[in-house]
């Protein structure tokens, strides 16, 4: 199966980011059928080669293959699910996600049911729709191959055995089990585990005779948990080591980046496609996300999926490996220390952040004990459109631990820092210094003198400065009214939600 697969480029994602409806959503909070509808517009219309389907965090829906291809026969018919587009399953980690373990086995059980489905459509047993897995929250080996020998051993050798004895076998009885195998793609999404990425990935591969191994880089985890230098510096060095890796082992390493439309979040929209190539070269497979794909003109999500396709990938250059490690140590620090103190402020924004999909209420990953407590946030996509939404761009947070000449040698490795810093200081409204800390005011202030000292211009967005006062007033008036309705109309002025 590995020999006669092609690499998808684009992987279209279900990531909560959007601001916008799709026309072809039946409410606001997507889930069930729009969701079958979406894989299928991302294919056809979009030109995505993947689409990931989460089956954590909600209702999982393990008849997506079938619904897929009973509904658009036709298109299906011409480009083959499984060897044409793909479409692959990102799972529950049971070492961490101990109330959703079970539906990791519900959701590997439905592989070769998927499979039985497009042999009856296909009439053969070619290319199986689905045989790939995505694991959140990776940190070692031992989880990837408990998936990886619990569906060999578990699923697939038990057709063999017979019902009962003297009887016949469960694949003579039911139908044989395929595939044999599945890949599994570990995704990295805490910045320690991410910087021994290529150990993990090592353990994992060495007793299979594999000729490829896709492995995810999160984006955006990486970023809230220790700020956007951190989270960029981070995924550099892990393409870094997995690059080497590939070298080592003579085996193709394909890198996918989780990159959202947010600067904070990967700076990844229909715009900005030439500057993430240039950024990421090494990557093999772009996300684009739900603001990618709704919150902006067709034609322009369509030529940015375009580029993205026909680009060539080339190895990064090098780089201070020590030098990048001691800048993560150093702003990561910060950053966490400023984010404690308004926590609670972007707690209760963020209760009012709409819901662009039906999900399982969990918090993230950030959450760690000091001296003043345990403190605990949104998910990501919410964290972001709360400090985006009082004007406060969290691309500053954590950005004054570093010193003009810092910032220099940061440029060596991520290239688009002034760029995207400008995109973000866009959003800047001085009136959030009014509702913060003091002791988390002078960060955000020596923030914003280090982006000046560098010369790095921006034009403020006017229109969005004046719905964030709005909403800075309501919040220093004590809350007494919902801030949805505002939050979404600067949403709308950014192209995307968080």
């Amino acid at each position: 199966m590995q020999a006669k697969r092609k690499i998808p480029r684009v992987m279209s994602t279900q990531h909560p980011d959007n601001v916008s409806i799709p026309f072809f959503a039946e409410t606001s909070d997507m889930s069930g059928e729009d969701e079958i509808q979406e894989a299928y517009y991302a294919f056809s219309h979009l030109g995505c080669c993947e689409q990931m389907w989460d089956s954590e965090g909600k209702e999982v829906d393990n008849y997506v293959v079938k619904k897929l291809l009973t509904k658009y026969p036709y298109f299906f018919k011409q480009k083959r699910l499984g060897r044409d587009v793909f479409l692959t399953l990102r799972v529950p980690n049971p070492t961490v996600e101990k109330d959703e373990a079970k539906i990791l086995l519900e959701t590997l059980e439905s592989i070769p049911r998927s499979m039985d489905v497009a042999k009856i459509f296909y009439g053969d047993e070619n290319f199986s729709p689905v045989f790939e897995v995505i694991l959140p929250l990776t940190t070692s080996a031992a989880e990837l191959n408990r998936i990886y020998y619990f569906y060999k051993n578990f699923l697939i050798d038990r057709q063999h055995r017979v019902i009962f004895n003297g009887d016949i076998t469960l694949a003579e009885w039911i139908g044989s089990f395929l595939p044999e195998t599945i890949n599994v793609i570990p995704l990295f999404e805490d910045i320690h585990t991410m910087l021994r990425c290529d150990e993990v990935v090592l353990e994992y591969i060495k007793d299979k005779n594999f000729i490829y191994q896709r492995v995810f880089l999160a984006r955006s985890d990486p970023a809230m948990n220790y700020g956007l230098i951190s989270a960029i510096l981070a995924n550099k060095v892990a393409l870094k080591k997995l690059q080497n890796l590939s070298k080592y082992k003579d085996i193709e390493i394909y890198p996918i980046l989780g990159a959202g439309c947010p600067p904070f979040r990967g700076n990844l929209t229909p715009y900005t496609v030439d500057k993430v190539l240039i950024e990421y070269p090494s990557v093999e497979t772009f996300t684009v996300q739900s603001a990618f794909k709704f919150d902006n003109p067709v034609e322009d999500v369509i030529e940015g999926i375009r580029k993205l396709k026909n680009f060539t990938r080339y190895p990064l250059k090098e780089f201070d490996e020590k030098f990048a490690l001691l800048m993560i140590e150093k702003s990561s620090q910060e950053y966490r220390r400023v984010v404690e103190i308004i926590a609670p402020l972007i707690n209760e924004v963020s209760n009012f952040v709409p819901k662009r999909r039906m999900r399982k209420l969990h918090v993230g990953l950030f959450g760690y004990s000091r001296s003043i407590g345990k403190v605990r946030l949104p998910r990501v996509i919410a964290f972001c459109c709360s400090c985006y939404s009082i004007g406060l761009p969290p691309e500053l947070i954590g950005l004054n631990a570093l010193k003009k000449d810092d910032i220099i040698g940061i440029k060596e490795i991520y290239r688009n820092i002034e760029h995207d810093l400008s995109v973000a200081m866009q959003y800047f409204n001085p009136k959030c210094l009014d509702i913060i800390p003091k002791n988390a005011k002078d960060a955000i202030l020596n923030s914003i003198e280090l982006i000046n000292s560098l010369n790095i211009s921006y034009e403020p967005n006017l229109n969005h400065r004046e719905i964030t006062s709005q909403i800075i007033k309501i919040i220093k008036d004590g809350m007494k009214k919902s801030l949805t309705d505002i939050i979404v109309e600067a949403a709308h002025l950014r192209r995307f939600l968080g």
